[in-house]
């Protein structure tokens, strides 16, 4: 399988509404970060690509028909280039919004792995992976510094904007539904709405889970002392 579809929008752009509507559109299983993070397979691979390895973009992509979100959004120049004949889809948002919804969800993700989480191999790939292909990569490691993520997002869209004609790059906003998005990838307009997938709620209980985890030790560590005070207490 080939790469049809290339989203090149920032995660927390509507991607995971975006990735409804192209499975439902026809394109197969739609790479998302949401793939990527239950999947052994593909966090070494994007861990390899986070750590300068040459990335292998048909071994990543081999079951994917479109690709939306981070990492892949992170890639967009590469893959464009790899896959020639795929159109390029930038789904868009204010900035503010944006930035909002980002720093209280992936980003806040990001933080709270850290610790003892280090020391377990999956969730260390994971923290490596994420801010060698996103954090570091795309925002110089400043994603804290707002108005310096503005001028990464602005950047990003601009730059995005200038390196494709009409014929091959939509600019696009859930909102707008499928007419314009299908118009532009030549496929009937659906009889169901625009799919509306609003994952901030998930997003924020992996953020609770995610801090809970890293407080664990501690955790454990007073009930040990609670209860080794207990025992001496009524030895």
């Amino acid at each position: 399988m080939t790469l049809k579809v290339i989203g090149a929008g920032f995660g927390r752009t509507g991607t995971a509404s975006m990735k409804a509507a192209l499975e439902q559109l026809g394109y197969g299983k739609c790479h998302h970060m949401f793939e990527v993070m239950p999947d052994a397979k593909q966090v070494e691979l994007w861990h390899r690509i986070a750590q300068g390895e040459t990335p292998d973009w048909d071994a990543i992509y081999a079951d994917f028909g479109a690709c939306v979100d981070f990492p892949s959004a992170a890639y967009w120049r590469e893959l464009s280039e790899h896959y020639p004949n795929a159109k390029i889809v930038l789904t868009t948002r204010a900035f503010d919004g944006w930035y909002d919804s980002a720093n209280e969800t992936i980003y806040a993700i990001t933080l709270a792995m850290g610790g003892w989480m280090n020391l377990v191999p999956r969730f260390r790939k994971i923290k490596e992976m994420v801010y060698g292909a996103i954090w570091d990569r795309v925002f110089d490691g400043r994603f804290a510094d707002r108005n310096a993520t503005r001028e990464v997002f602005e950047k990003h869209e601009a730059d995005v904007k200038a390196a494709f004609n009409s014929d091959r790059l939509l600019i696009f906003h859930p909102k707008q539904g499928w007419e314009p998005l299908c118009e532009f990838l030549g496929k009937p307009v659906p009889e169901t709405p625009f799919p509306n997938v609003n994952d901030r709620e998930a997003f924020l209980k992996q953020v609770r889970m995610m801090r809970m985890m890293k407080r664990m030790p501690w955790i454990l560590g007073g009930l040990i002392v609670a209860g080794a005070a207990a025992f001496l207490a009524f030895r």
